[in-house]
């Protein structure tokens, strides 16, 4: 079975690797910085930015620590990361990468289940 994703607060019924990036522009133009995807399989990949880095998280389902990506030569502490319920984070740029570095990773994981090869992530279980 081919997993599937959608937003998972009454987004469009299916998302495509190709609309992915334009979905997640669109809301961040909107004000809102945190997205959750859910797959098929039960799978949940958070998108959350303060519109210049993104912190982008992979759980295998609810209460999972999961994984998420890191940039390595970030330096600093950026904040601005505004979830759903208003609170306002602050993030090592370590663990948080560009915010077209973001885009691209998700559309690889939406695309094909996977981080793509180059990026670099982190095991947080």
């Amino acid at each position: 079975m081919i997993e599937s994703w959608v937003i998972d607060d009454g987004g469009p019924p299916s998302l495509s690797r190709e609309v992915v990036s334009p979905d997640l522009r669109a809301r961040v133009d909107d004000g809102r910085l945190e997205t959750w995807l859910l797959s098929s399989r039960g799978r949940l990949l958070a998108f959350v930015t303060n519109g210049e880095r993104a912190m982008v998280m992979l759980l295998d389902g609810e209460g999972d620590p999961g994984e998420h990506a890191v940039d390595p030569g970030g330096v600093g502490e950026s904040d601005g990361f505004v979830l759903a319920n208003g609170q306002d984070d602050e993030y090592p740029d370590q663990d948080t990468v560009p915010l077209a570095e973001g885009l691209r990773i998700v559309e690889c994981i939406v695309g094909t289940g996977t981080w793509p090869a180059d990026a670099r992530w982190v095991v947080d279980r």
